[in-house]
């Protein structure tokens, strides 16, 4: 005979179609295909061997955009009108620059400011409609696999760099612009050629490392959140067997503000978990951190980062620079300056408004426009932190790495669309387990002798 044993699982499971009435006389709208998160985030090291992988992620952001709205309606996650807004004000500060090359490095950035919003209505949409949600996170999965695999390939061969194929195509004047020339120009490692004692610290995929080890602390919950919801197979054991071996290429990268970001989130979940009695995810959270103290006993990151600091002015360089753009907003706190400036009036070698996302946004779109900014991360993380499952606790860990990371790093590239995945998946993760109130057993069937 059969009986039925209970058997209980992560929300995830089951997930009604979109919300709202349905008319019998019309059929359900097809599901909106994964294969194009797949090839975006998936595939990032063929994008980067080409060069293509900063140039051509607005287009993968294109391609996601036609299909919903081909689609056509799909719900917004939530806050994104204080995004909308932001968008609003950064088109508006296009009246501001000043040059032409200018013009070039400002579309780029809207560029990926539009397409991380695309990517987070996607895979909200995507998530709500599909009773596997695990299939939805797979996308940023692969991207951590090639975080680890281009990190590895730049500790092993620190000085690779070559010509891409798209540096080849690209006109002369443009590929020869230094903002351009980093984007396209293969290279997996990072250093300064200012600095007295140069360390090489891995940056592939990304042109800068700090890059690296911002994509890294925002994809590591992640990536611990998808073994949560998926008990079970090879993708699993794949990313349970990479979290040690990511750690070499990621301390290597001596960034402190990823060091920082982390210990801010990691300290948040254990706040919760303990606010909330949740074993789980206490038990995972103790796991990371032991594994992170037993790398540090073969990799002496301490000292390695107080030997970078020490021969090198990155630290008056930052002041100096955030000092400048806090003058300067003054005359113009509306709509900032369109876009980051050089000038001889620092000791840094890099353009006014850089060297942080919050400064790059206050100098070049103005007060209203980092409000904007801010507040939908600050959105983000209140709502994410409803999350009950444990895996939703760990994905709510992303927007306050982020909240951390926007005065220290740059968000106007690919990691912003990472950011935007995660919390979108999170949100509707939420969603999920909110319309589904406490959790019950889930009746599943056991063969039984009789």
């Amino acid at each position: 005979m059969v009986t039925r044993a209970p058997a209980t699982s992560e929300p995830g499971g089951e997930a009604p179609r979109p919300a709202g009435p349905l008319d019998p006389s019309k059929p359900l709208p097809p599901l909106l295909p994964l294969w194009p998160l797949a090839m975006m985030f998936g595939l990032v090291p063929l994008w980067w061997l080409t060069g293509a992988f900063y140039l051509g992620w607005p287009l993968f952001g294109a391609l996601l955009l036609a299909l919903l709205l081909t689609r056509g309606r799909v719900p917004l996650p939530p806050a994104s009108g204080s995004w909308l807004l932001f968008l609003a004000l950064v088109v508006a500060s296009a009246t501001q620059v000043q040059s032409a090359a200018s013009v070039l490095t400002f579309g780029l950035r809207l560029g990926f400011y539009l397409t991380a919003l695309v990517v987070g209505v996607y895979v909200y949409a995507a998530a709500r409609e599909r009773a596997d949600l695990v299939r939805v996170l797979t996308p940023l999965a692969a991207f951590w696999f090639a975080l680890v695999v281009l990190g590895w390939l730049a500790v092993l061969t620190p000085r690779l760099a070559m010509t891409t194929p798209v540096e080849v195509l690209l006109p002369g004047g443009v590929a020869r612009t230094p903002f351009i020339q980093d984007m396209v120009h293969l290279s997996t490692a990072e250093y300064s050629a200012r600095s007295l004692n140069p360390i090489y610290r891995p940056a592939a995929p990304f042109a800068y490392t700090n890059n690296y080890g911002s994509a890294y602390a925002m994809t590591l919950p992640c990536v611990v959140a998808f073994t949560m919801l998926r008990r079970h197979g090879v993708l699993r054991l794949a990313l349970l067997v990479s979290l040690p071996l990511s750690l070499p290429p990621a301390f290597l990268t001596l960034n402190r503000a990823m060091f920082l970001s982390l210990g801010v989130g990691l300290a948040v979940l254990g706040v919760r978990a303990s606010l909330r009695g949740n074993v789980r995810v206490a038990a995972s959270l103790v796991g990371v951190v032991v594994i992170g103290a037993i790398a540090t006993l073969f990799i002496p990151i301490a000292d390695l980062i107080n030997r970078r600091v020490e021969s090198s002015d990155t630290n008056a360089d930052r002041l100096s620079l955030y000092l400048e753009v806090l003058r300067r907003v003054r005359d113009s706190p509306w709509l900032g300056h369109g876009a980051p400036v050089n000038v001889d009036t620092v000791s840094a070698d890099a353009p006014i408004g850089t060297q942080g996302q919050l400064w790059m946004v206050l100098f070049s779109h103005g007060v209203p426009a980092l409000l904007c900014f801010l507040a939908w991360f600050v959105a983000a993380a209140v709502i994410c932190g409803r999350a009950t499952s444990a895996a939703g606790q760990w994905l709510a860990v992303v927007p306050v790495v982020c909240l951390v990371q926007i005065p220290f790093y740059g968000m106007a590239n690919q990691n912003l669309a990472v950011a935007f995945f995660a919390v979108a998946f999170a949100m509707a993760l939420t969603v999920r387990e909110r319309s589904r109130g406490p959790a019950r057993p889930v009746a599943r069937p056991v063969a039984v002798s009789a």
